[in-house]
């Protein structure tokens, strides 16, 4: 099995991006299967051009793409992504696209193939703190999350895709009273505890990990 995991480069004026720094320590192998990292930019479009250059390269089983989330507590896991880019702030390169479908012949939605709530499982098992997200935002994340499972619905169905949101690390809430962060260290090793369920899980589990608002 060969795993594509993507992590954006800095935006939105911080100087360092935590999913990528956190991609960049996974070990190249995780039970015995590949670990592609790759850093990709973070714009609307050049992103998922660069994921899908990299399907075509190493042809991948599954594709998982890292995002920056601060004020999370945790490590999220996407449940699904919106087929809509409505930017709140300006991408890398200046973009910011507002009500804007991403494909128009996308569903409304996708929801990830990723076994979450067996991830959310293995993450707190093992002491590392992580929900079940249903909210990818509207920014280049939700695109990304959005663009993969596009790929697998129209080009590639045996892939199995998604995305995962960490939060802050300590450096970055110096100037951020009262905001959760997790050290980097952490945030690598709910990442591997992510990909050993999605190995040893070809479908999800049956377990609580919904809100009530």
């Amino acid at each position: 099995m060969k795993i594509l995991i993507t992590g954006f480069d800095p935006f939105g004026g911080e100087n360092i991006n935590p999913a990528l720094e956190a991609v960049k320590k996974l070990p190249d192998t995780i039970l015995g299967q590949e670990v592609i990292k790759i850093e990709i930019p973070t714009v609307f479009r050049k992103s998922l051009e660069k994921i899908e250059e990299n399907i075509e390269k190493h042809n991948p089983d599954v594709v998982i793409s890292v995002g920056q989330a601060g004020g999370r507590f945790g490590v999220t896991p996407e449940r699904v992504a919106i087929n809509m880019d409505d930017a709140r702030i300006k991408d890398n390169e200046g973009n910011q696209p507002i009500d804007i479908s991403i494909y128009e012949d996308g569903e409304a939605a996708y929801f990830s193939n990723l076994p979450i709530k067996a991830m959310v499982k293995e993450m707190t098992d093992n002491g590392i703190p992580a929900s079940v997200s249903n909210s990818a935002g509207t920014f280049v994340c939700n695109h990304v999350m959005y663009g993969i499972l596009y790929l697998v619905d129209k080009k590639y169905p045996n892939i199995r895709g998604g995305f995962i949101h960490v939060p802050y690390i300590p450096s970055q809430v110096t100037t951020k009273p009262n905001t959760p962060s997790m050290s980097i260290d952490d945030i690598a090793k709910g990442l591997e505890l992510s990909i050993k369920a999605i190995i040893e899980n070809s479908s999800d589990i049956k377990t609580v990990g919904g809100t009530i608002c």
